[in-house]
């Protein structure tokens, strides 16, 4: 019996080792002994498998675990099957667009982290630079360093 893919377009590798059955360590054996199942990474080398990349692990599940083939002979069985050797080109412009989405997702994640961070740092920020206009010359500009509330005033 095949498991319900949740509705998503990434799956961490914890959440593929859950819906396959197997441990983390045997994906990524997996991924080094078999070419197709290649998971993008995000910029921190987490790895994030696509649907396909799911579906294709659970092939190899059962090629080798239920079906007792080894690995040449799963990697025989793929060839028939259709599913081809990933090659080393460049990707499709619509691949692209959802790698780099799933990158700005991870980024505004980051940032969103750091935010909350500052925000509990209170009142042990940094004061702020503020150019004083007034006293600004030509020969002589005037820099003020003023604390938090003072630059939030103006």
């Amino acid at each position: 019996m095949r498991p319900a893919l949740p509705d998503k377009l990434f799956f961490r590798i914890g959440e593929v080792a859950d819906l396959v059955g197997v441990r983390p360590h045997v994906l990524r054996y997996w991924e080094e002994e078999f070419g197709i199942l290649k998971p993008m990474k995000t910029r921190g080398a987490h790895r994030q498998f696509r649907r396909r990349d799911v579906e294709l692990a659970l092939v190899i599940k059962r090629l080798l675990q239920d079906e007792g083939f080894t690995i040449a002979g799963a990697r025989r069985k793929l060839r028939e099957l259709g599913h081809v050797e990933v090659e080393a080109t460049a990707a499709k412009p619509e691949e692209q667009s959802v790698t780099l989405r799933a990158e700005l997702v991870t980024l505004r994640g980051e940032l969103a982290s750091l935010l909350a961070r500052l925000d509990g740092l209170g009142a042990r920020r940094a004061p702020v630079v503020v150019l004083d206009e007034r006293s600004l010359t030509p020969a002589r500009p005037a820099i003020a360093i003023v604390g938090r509330e003072r630059a939030a005033e103006e």
